[in-house]
């Protein structure tokens, strides 16, 4: 029986359960996580209750002190619990726990693919006005990012590099880049070495030859579910039939429902850390789970880690290609969501495909842009980029809870939010009276721009869901159109 007391909590043991060690760990970590979400979002612990230090549980439960720290990032990744130097872990003050969780997708078998290209161009064309608060557009803001830092980086790549920069480069691309990247892969277990590397002009970029290496027109892509609509639009580009696959607010995409699709796909494409619009992230067992599933079946995956470094915990979550053994994985990832969008700097740890990658890059690249790679690999290296990691996540945790407790307290009844652990998305849900590209009208007019939910489909639903992008200096202003937003949803819910 769980023993809760004021200001503490205590667990019964778990026992009777023959799993190899690995499996036990993994399901008490899962099930100790469970028990105190379940205990904080129920109210049975009040925001500023105090939880029992690592030691303590950690010997309450007859488990390592590695998996209670494991259990206690999660919860606060989650922004559950939050701690406090000196004093231990607590429960959050966060009021919008109580707004319900986003529901979980449902496969769409891509039968009736319909690409909302008037949607997707009408919100995209606001890029860059700055005339109105982009909720739409996902990336940090540049009030969020180290310009002047890079602008002196720019200056001494093109002092360094031969002819300042404007030869043709190697066509693997940038060899200091590619070597911090592979320095850098350490962190979730990659392993990667400089020669497995390939650049490219922007994770975009990397994706296109990624699908244009190991696909024909009319084969078969799974993705997750809902899904960002540059990937849609490429996969549709390419004359590829798409599937999006049933996929978990929190955990990402549904094995089960991988699975039963295994017949009929020849490439997945998967963002599991931290999506867009999402924010979800696959847990590292189901990452392993899925490279093994994929790989005995001979179907490739390509990963979009643009997101990775942006998570909310104490750790960098590790990528499907930290288990992958025969180079079925093509890892892909930028500096566009973390560093300087228009860069353009991208790359590829493309595994067994790597020739035909490079085939591809020369045909449709020839070489990446020498300065810019050259500065931003010098970045890298200067250990400059890891501080504004740090400062960058720290903002962007906050800008999540300044955003989830103004859309409790002033958007609609029944609005549903997902919870991520990282990135720069949150998906709203409200209900089905709410058309969202009806708010995306509305709120335009007021010099808001949402992403309404349809552009992240191709099929026809999400019509009541939007995607918003904290990555924004948050003060009063942003607040306030924010509050704007949803008494704008409350006016379009009463005109049902």
């Amino acid at each position: 029986m769980n023993i809760i007391y004021e200001h503490s909590i205590s667990f019964d043991l778990f026992n009777g359960y023959s799993y190899i060690y690995i499996m036990k760990r993994d399901f008490l970590y899962d099930e100790i996580a469970r028990k105190i979400s379940s205990q904080i979002k129920s109210g049975l612990l009040q925001p500023g209750d105090r939880l029992p230090s690592i030691r303590t549980l950690s010997q309450e439960q007859g488990v390592s002190v590695n998996t209670v720290k494991r259990v206690f990032l999660e919860l606060e990744a989650q922004s559950l619990i939050q701690s406090k130097p000196q004093s231990g872990y607590f429960v959050s003050p966060a009021s919008y726990l109580k707004i319900p969780l986003t529901e979980v997708s449902k496969t769409s078998l891509g039968i009736d693919n319909v690409e909302p290209k008037e949607l997707i161009s009408r919100v995209y064309a606001n890029m860059g006005k700055s005339d109105l608060t982009l909720f739409s557009i996902g990336i940090p803001s540049g009030n969020l990012l180290p310009l002047a830092k890079l602008k002196k980086e720019l200056i001494l790549a093109t002092r360094a590099l031969k002819e300042g920069g404007t030869e043709y480069e190697p066509i693997e691309g940038n060899s200091k880049l590619r070597r911090m990247i592979a320095v850098r892969s350490l962190a979730w277990g990659g392993k990667l070495q400089e020669s497995d590397l390939v650049t490219t002009n922007g994770g975009m970029h990397a994706l296109s030859l990624c699908l244009m290496a190991l696909t024909k027109p009319g084969d078969t892509l799974a993705l997750e579910s809902p899904c960002y609509p540059g990937i849609l639009q490429l996969a549709i580009s390419l004359g590829l039939q798409v599937i999006e696959v049933a996929t978990h607010p929190i955990t990402g995409i549904d094995i089960e429902s991988l699975k039963k699709i295994i017949p009929v796909i020849h490439v997945c494409l998967l963002v599991p850390n931290y999506n867009t619009p999402l924010g979800s992230c696959i847990p590292d067992s189901n990452k392993y789970e899925i490279v093994h599933l994929l790989a005995k079946h001979h179907i490739p995956i390509i990963e979009d880690d643009v997101y990775g470094d942006l998570y909310f915990g104490s750790t960098r979550p590790k990528c499907c290609k930290s288990y992958d053994t025969e180079g079925n994985v093509l890892w892909c990832s930028s500096i566009s969501k973390t560093l300087a969008p228009g860069y353009r700097v991208g790359w590829i740890a493309p595994g067994k495909y790597k020739e035909q990658i490079l085939k591809l890059k020369l045909v449709h690249a020839i070489s990446s842009t020498s300065v810019v790679h050259e500065a931003v690999g010098n970045f890298l290296k200067s250990g400059r980029y890891d501080n504004h990691l740090r400062h960058l996540r720290s903002t962007l945790s906050d800008n999540f809870q300044h955003y989830a407790h103004t859309i409790a307290s002033y958007f609609p009844e029944g609005t549903k939010i997902s919870r991520p652990q990282g990135g720069l998305a949150l998906w709203v849900e409200f209900n089905e009276n709410i058309d969202t590209a009806e708010l995306y009208e509305f709120a335009l007019k007021h010099n808001i721009s949402i992403a309404p939910g349809r552009m992240f489909t191709l099929q026809d639903q999400y019509n009541n869901c939007m995607r918003l992008c904290y990555g924004l200096p948050w003060n009063n202003e942003l607040q306030f159109k924010l509050k704007q937003l949803g008494n704008f949803a409350k006016i379009l819910d009463k005109k049902i």
